[in-house]
């Protein structure tokens, strides 16, 4: 039988959220094993900005993810290859005259965030993982049990026949987390009724730096800012819709599709020349009652899930990295151990309450928009047009939105 490793930390899952963390705790004196379940791509990153080398999958990182993502040493990286950056976000409700405008001025910034590709990010980290002595990147392996041997050590045991112990086990793996249901931390969690579809498309007209959000009754729909190259303008689309219409939409031809995203949009950005593949997937929210329990942490898509109306999945994740290094960090300067109770506790109630207002929110904006009653439909009509109107309550849900208070 193989030695078991010892470690102080293991984190399951080497996506953004897993890879961030042991980046963010790299240096500091602690052993780190980062688990990784899937092969990691390694093939090299297209340089030409054209409709079939954009990564389907993107995130829009408020300026406080961006801070993060500097202090961890790989911003630079991303800005090397590529990233658009946003200045202005245009929403507006199909059913009715109700709209609102954000813009960069309004808070006094250079930008109101970046969208960049999901896979940039990881390469990027990873590349900080790989070059860093004190962790260990164990992948593709799959972990097959995790056992608590005291109120302070964890034993995980690897498909592989490999195995180690670590005084934090830290859930990144996902919004399916094994650990979470290994670990049986209860959860509360309900179907949107949506499932949601992202493809990268060409369009005739500039994107404008801006982000646009439509309201529409079967569910909202995003056309978010890439990169331009040549005169030729690309977004990223994030559509969700009622489960009932997916099919249908994913179905269609290339053509009729673009058609079909033209008319949703209102041809503001003019024609939908091209698309790549559509992908989808069903859209749940989950929220664990608990974030810890001794020696062991979740963190993210493990914690928490939320509707991408909003785009804050990704920040939400990276708020709690930074916290959970914070905490960990200040603990070790102390020599209290990582998995400790109380430590992680003090992650929980920082993170906690922030997660659950934004989760709230975003469920509260998505049933609001789908009531069709015309009372209802007039109030948040009135309503999107009083608060573009408000110059201080503006800014603050920007500010919020962006992650600045």
């Amino acid at each position: 039988m193989a030695e078991t490793r010892q470690f102080d930390i293991a984190i399951v899952g080497a996506g953004i959220a897993g890879a961030s963390l042991a980046v963010a705790l790299s240096g500091e004196g602690l052993s780190i094993a980062l688990i990784e379940a899937q092969p990691l791509d390694t093939a090299t990153l297209p340089t030409d900005c054209s409709l079939q080398n954009f990564d389907p999958r993107v995130s829009a990182l408020t300026p406080r993810s961006r801070a993060l993502l500097e202090q961890l040493g790989v911003w630079q990286s991303i800005v090397d290859y590529r990233y658009c950056a946003y200045h202005h976000m245009t929403v507006w409700d199909a059913q009715g005259t109700g709209e609102i405008e954000f813009d960069r001025a309004e808070v006094k910034l250079p930008e109101l965030g970046h969208i960049v590709e999901n896979r940039v990010i990881t390469r990027a980290l990873l590349a900080k993982v790989e070059a860093a002595p004190d962790i260990s990147l164990l992948h593709p392996v799959a972990l097959s049990t995790c056992t608590r041997l005291s109120s302070s050590r964890m034993l995980l045991e690897l498909e592989d026949g490999g195995a180690l112990e670590a005084d934090l086990l830290v859930a990144a793996d996902g919004a399916l987390s094994r650990v979470r249901t290994m670990m049986a931390f209860e959860s509360r969690e309900w179907d949107y009724g949506h499932h949601a579809i992202v493809a990268t498309v060409e369009v005739a007209r500039s994107h404008e730096n801006t982000a646009w959000q439509r309201f529409l009754p079967t569910g909202p729909l995003a056309l978010l800012p890439l990169p331009s190259e040549d005169g030729r303008h690309y977004c990223s689309i994030v559509w969700s819709l009622q489960e009932h219409l997916v099919d249908d939409l994913l179905a269609l031809e290339d053509q009729s599709f673009c058609s079909a995203l033209e008319r949703a949009i209102e041809g503001r950005l003019g024609t939908v020349i091209g698309s790549t593949e559509r992908l989808a997937f069903p859209l749940r929210q989950r929220h664990a009652v608990d974030y810890v329990q001794p020696g062991v942490a979740l963190v993210a898509d493990a914690a928490h899930t939320i509707h991408p109306l909003a785009g804050q999945g990704i920040n939400l994740g990276l708020q709690d990295i930074a916290v959970l290094a914070e905490e960990i960090l200040a603990g070790h300067s102390r020599g209290v151990s990582p998995g400790q109770l109380e430590l992680l506790r003090r992650y929980q109630r920082r993170r906690k309450g922030d997660n659950l207002l934004m989760m709230t929110a975003m469920d509260s904006f998505k049933r609001l928009f789908e009531q069709q009653s015309l009372p209802l439909r007039w109030l948040r009509n009135a309503g999107m047009r009083a608060v573009g109107q408000i110059q201080p309550l503006k800014q603050q849900l920007l500010r919020h939105a962006m992650g600045l208070e």
